[in-house]
């Protein structure tokens, strides 16, 4: 995933500076930070205890349940591992509530956002529920989105049993999205450079990981405009993997407890300034102090109110489901993890600058990606010849990574990719693809469905030469009426997403329907250069076929299938639609569209 604006500061999904023109707002920045004169230094003499995953334990509940189940139902093989794709907002909600539910030793949160609202409040107050019962609580959080209303999060910081670091931190004031946003144009490399990471581990056995940040707008809650998104939940070895790349960012020197940032009376007094101001958002201590009554728990003191959260909202959020992981069915096969290392991200000097970089930092190797170099039976993909291709690991990032492999493809190759910007290597690995006989289906955000318009310029820059070479594009529809249907979530099953918005968020790849492949990481230059990403790697047959099935329900009815006709563009509406064909971006204005071909040649990919 990049860094880009959503329609609501409350639901944020990305950053705004790297994605949005700063230019015309750099003069205005200026003027309110020299009138509030906000100006804080990132603290030089940080104490960062280590600390390190547990081992994982048979005498858990979720310890015996994994095992259990892999005695049961296993038949990969003792270094396999269960899978289940996450698909709909209830599945991944409600997965994430069973584990926090059903920890009895770590709960281990890595995100690039948290987002102050109904559907986190409800998660955090289980968080702080379980630490209150005794386990131990880590949370990594991005720093971008710490501050405003989102800052009010950081008060997990100071609950009992709860550690909270924030990586990359800016410099301003939290109370002040302008000032944090000049320090982010003076130091704007650094800046634009985030921690993309999302895992979601409990008791080191079982984990939810893929796109999906934590607030409303990921949960089909929020009142404008939700995202489409896809995570997995994962039992056994892999989530081994998943702790100890956990482990090398929460104890890297880029991360910051909270303690060293801000204090609880200054996250206090934001919060009261907020409510004297009647700003919305009030409150937002987004289930930080819970209570609960004898029925239904009701939503946690400091939980935003008023115009920031509905009523209708706290309910959706507090009606959600724990999944039955014991009744959950799962795939089980093979899996290895890639992850960027932290050090992708420089390091910050005494002044609060950014210190440059002397080497790439590479990919995190674990033993799994180790042992897979040397067993032909754990390779992801095969060469023609029957050879044993190397995983993706001599590569800088995760992105490359999933660059060298696409070489592996034989007959087909599937991408979900919400933010696609390819660059020269990915447009020749697709060209070549093609040459050799592999159909190559393309699926990512239209502009009218995207939340970030200027991000659609570096894909579309390149759409003629992608179809020209042979690639199959599809562009999401924004409409509700059938997404949710098509991509098996079940339309029409929630009144409340009637007529809303809906974005493409979700990182797929499905490979000759044997290997695939989810995370963190979108296809563009700020995923390869800039994000920090993570990815698994499962090599099954049931697991790419279930996401085929799903993906291709989305492409027949969910989306406009890009092609050239008498070389001009033509985006076909789906067979039985009430959709015509369109010669222009789909259901998008003539400015925007002109605003965007003015830009589009002083924005080089690498912003986008």
């Amino acid at each position: 995933m990049s860094l880009d604006p959503v329609p609501s500061p409350a639901n944020t999904a990305h950053a705004l500076l790297p994605r949005s023109q700063v230019g015309w707002i750099a003069g205005l920045v200026m003027a309110a930070v020299m009138l509030t004169g906000c100006a804080t230094q990132l603290p030089t003499q940080v104490e960062r205890p280590m600390s390190h995953a547990v081992s994982p334990s048979a005498s858990t509940a979720l310890g015996a349940l994994t095992y259990q189940r892999k005695q049961a139902e296993n038949k990969a093989g003792a270094e396999a591992s269960g899978f289940q794709i996450l698909a709909g907002a209830q599945a991944a909600y409600g997965a994430r509530l069973a584990l926090v539910e059903g920890a009895q030793q770590t709960l281990d949160l890595q995100y690039y956002a948290i987002h102050a609202d109904a559907s986190t409040a409800r998660l955090l107050d289980a968080v702080v529920k379980a630490a209150r019962r005794g386990v131990r609580v880590r949370v990594l959080l991005d720093d971008f989105h710490g501050t405003g209303r989102n800052a009010q999060v950081m008060r997990l910081a100071f609950e009992p049993n709860i550690e909270m670091r924030m990586f990359n931190p800016l410099m301003g004031s939290r109370d002040s999205p302008l000032s944090r946003m000049w320090y982010a144009v003076t130091d704007f490399q650094r800046a634009q450079q985030r921690m993309h990471n999302k895992l979601f581990l409990a008791d080191n056995v079982m984990g939810v990981m893929g796109g999906r940040n934590l607030g409303d707008s990921y949960f089909d809650n929020d009142d404008s405009s939700n995202f489409l998104d896809t995570d997995v939940l994962i039992l056994g070895p892999v989530v081994k993997d998943l702790s100890h790349s956990f482990d090398r960012y929460w104890n890297n020197e880029r991360a910051y407890p909270v303690q060293s940032l801000i204090s609880k009376d200054a996250l206090l007094a934001m919060q009261q300034a907020s409510q004297a101001s009647g700003a919305a958002g009030a409150g937002n201590g987004a289930g930080l102090s819970g209570s609960a009554s004898t029925t239904r728990p009701m939503p946690p003191d400091g939980e935003p109110r008023g115009g920031s959260v509905s009523t209708e909202q706290r309910a959706r959020a507090w009606d959600m489901e724990a999944l039955d992981l014991q009744k959950t069915p799962l795939v089980w096969a093979r899996a290895v993890m890639i992850a960027d290392e932290p050090s992708k991200i420089p390091t910050v000097d005494s002044d609060g600058k950014t210190e440059a970089m002397t080497t790439a930092p590479g990919v995190m190797e674990t033993q799994a990606l180790r042992q897979l170099r040397l067993r032909s039976t754990q390779v992801a993909a095969r060469v023609s010849a029957g050879g044993t291709p190397q995983p993706p690991l001599a590569a800088d990032s995760v992105v490359d990574g999933l660059i060298h492999l696409l070489a592996y493809a034989k007959k087909d190759l599937l991408i979900v990719s919400p933010y696609f910007v390819p660059n020269e290597d990915m447009r020749s690995a697709f060209k070549a693809a093609v040459e050799r006989g592999v159909r190559v289906r393309i699926l990512t955000n239209s502009l009218s469905s995207n939340d970030a318009p200027i991000a659609h310029v570096g894909y579309a820059r390149y759409r003629e030469e992608l179809l020209r070479s042979g690639v199959d594009l599809y562009e999401l529809i924004s409409d509700d009426s059938t997404l949710r249907a098509a991509f098996g979530v079940g339309s029409g099953q929630n009144s409340f997403l009637e007529g809303k918005r809906i974005m493409l968020h979700g990182k797929i790849l499905v490979l000759d329907g044997q290997l695939f492949v989810t995370g963190s990481m979108n296809l563009d230059e700020r995923s390869k250069l800039q994000n920090t990403e993570i990815a698994v790697l499962v090599r099954s047959r049931e697991l790419s076929r279930q996401a085929t099935s799903m993906i291709e329900r989305g492409l027949q009815s969910g989306a406009w299938h890009v092609v050239l006709q008498d070389g001009k563009l033509v985006w076909k509406a789906p067979q039985g639609s009430q959709l015509q064909d369109e010669t222009t971006e789909p259901d998008t204005s003539l400015p925007l569209r002109l605003m965007l071909k003015i830009i589009s040649p002083f924005t080089p990919d690498s912003m986008l």
